[in-house]
């Protein structure tokens, strides 16, 4: 029985030497066939798996060179008479470039999966998807075992690639790539990382050399955007008479319309998925708003320098004699330009916003930033509303009186005494202030020529209701107080003439 042993372990290791010399002999030719002799011989050694594992290492060397060989030359030489040409030859459309390279690994990944597969294990099925349903129980241990072997030999073949492939990807992220083209390139990266890692695994050499690929591409992106965004931020425009957005804000949604176009058509692999958007949007567009904000701020800031002067100006004028009502007017005139120099800055920052979210509505991916904007926007409109009502109010001289109203109304007693008492809101000085709001109701004044440069006619339209509205709910409150017999007012009908209905009617809502 020794030996017999001893016979057989002689010819073990004489058929490994064989099996390594044939092995060695798949290193000369690119495609080369594995005879079925060869498979016998594997078969017969998976009996010793230290020879077996010897057979093994041989064949991932000699193919880590073949590959190594083949790489190059598909770079600078091309296929069998220059067919297909070089992939250099590319090397100046970085899409294509890598493109090309990624295909090149990927093919070459699969023909050696197939070779490796038939060497290694000639009776498994050749499947490089999901092989859960192809073992029964009892073969799932060889079939984790197979897979083992396999792993490592394709992760020793391809090893020697990741050093020239990385090089070349990085001279095209080094080269200044356009934000659309990175961005490009981060998506490609991106699902060959997935598809590449379903045939070879995660933790191998090609594997990590790809997801670092994708992460310096996606860095190279986002780097690209905070530089974009710093110059905005650095040169921010002049608001224009109009009131128009700035041509950054229309070209930086041409952009992102163009990344949305390019985020919708890439390729998600089957164990993959897309990458969340909502970072993108955030770097390209928040910039975008902070220099719209600063530009506004600018402009406030301007306004207010002029609307003093013009202050002064008016002040040093001859003073004519006037009505009350105009009197009034006069008086309140620089409390409006102080509100006023407002209006023009929250328009901009309307319209810029506008400009933004307009072109995004009906894109998916953006719904939750054109939320975001939709209530950016509200809000700026509520406060332009809110400062614009108070202004009229301001001019009518019932601003500072709005307050008395409030308590008259709220209180359930009649502590105190009548607003007709009162030094604020005695009838002569209601009177005056009464005739003025609705010489402002009546007359040209309540055409609000601040409006017309929403540009957004659905705003535009929006705002002037609820500038109408809260003026209509401002009279009904004096109304109904001037009404209530508790304030003794002596003839509460001819101090307010037009009852809210009509002024509602008047102001058309």
């Amino acid at each position: 029985m020794d030996m017999m042993a001893m016979y057989q372990e002689g010819a073990y290791e004489r058929l490994c030497r064989w099996v390594q010399a044939e092995c060695r002999k798949l290193g000369d030719t690119d495609n080369p066939e594995v005879s079925e002799l060869l498979k016998t011989a594997v078969r017969c050694l998976k009996e010793r798996p230290v020879l077996f594992k010897y057979c093994a290492e041989e064949v991932a060397n000699m193919r880590h060179n073949a590959l190594f060989r083949r790489f190059i030359s598909a770079l600078t030489r091309g296929g069998p008479g220059g067919m297909p040409r070089p992939i250099e030859v590319h090397a100046h459309d970085p899409l294509r470039y890598v493109g090309d390279m990624l295909g090149w690994l990927h093919q070459a990944l699969a023909s050696e999966r197939e070779l490796v597969l038939a060497l290694l294990d000639p009776d498994a099925l050749i499947d490089t998807g999901s092989a859960a349903n192809r073992f029964s129980k009892n073969l799932e241990n060889d079939f984790g075992k197979i897979e083992a072997d396999l792993t490592f030999v394709l992760d020793r073949i391809f090893e020697g690639v990741c050093r020239p492939f990385k090089v070349r990807v990085e001279q095209v992220l080094q080269s200044q790539p356009s934000l659309i083209i990175s961005y490009k390139l981060s998506n490609m990266l991106e699902f060959y990382c997935y598809t590449i890692s379903d045939l070879l695994g995660r933790e191998t050499a090609l594997c990590n050399t790809l997801w670092a690929l994708k992460d310096a591409a996606q860095k190279t992106f986002f780097e690209i955007l905070k530089s974009r965004g710093e110059k905005l931020l650095r040169y921010p425009p002049l608001v224009a008479v109009d009131l128009s957005p700035p041509p950054a804000v229309r070209e930086g949604v041409s952009v992102l319309l163009e990344i949305i176009e390019t985020y919708n058509s890439m390729m998600v692999p089957a164990s993959g998925k897309k990458p969340a958007f909502d970072p993108v949007i955030s770097a390209l567009l928040d910039p975008i708003i902070q220099m719209c904000e600063q530009a506004a701020e600018a402009h406030k800031s301007k306004g207010a320098g002029h609307s003093s002067r013009r202050g002064r100006m008016s002040s040093d004028s001859g003073q004519l004699s006037k009505s009350a009502v105009d009197a009034i007017l006069s008086n309140n005139n620089s409390a409006t330009f102080s509100q006023n120099i407002e209006a023009p800055s929250k328009i901009f920052l309307i319209n810029c916003l506008c400009a933004i979210q307009q072109p995004l509505l009906g894109h998916e991916v953006a719904a939750d930033y054109v939320k975001k904007l939709g209530m950016m926007i509200d809000n700026h409109v509520h406060v332009f509303v809110e400062k614009e009502v108070d202004t009229i109010l301001r001019r009518c001289g019932l601003s500072m009186k709005m307050h008395h109203f409030y308590n008259s109304l709220n209180k359930d007693t009649t502590v105190g005494a009548p607003l007709a008492e009162l030094e604020d809101t005695t009838p002569a000085s209601l009177s005056e202030c009464l005739k003025a709001f609705f010489g402002f109701i009546l007359g040209s004044g309540s055409s609000l020529p601040e409006f017309e440069q929403i540009q957004v006619p659905k705003l535009r339209s929006d705002a002037c209701i609820q500038v109408a509205r809260s003026l209509a709910d401002a009279y009904e409150l004096i109304y109904n107080a001037i009404m209530d017999p508790k304030n003794s007012y002596p003839d509460p009908k001819s101090l307010a003439r037009h009852p809210p209905d009509q002024i509602r009617t008047i102001l058309g809502i």
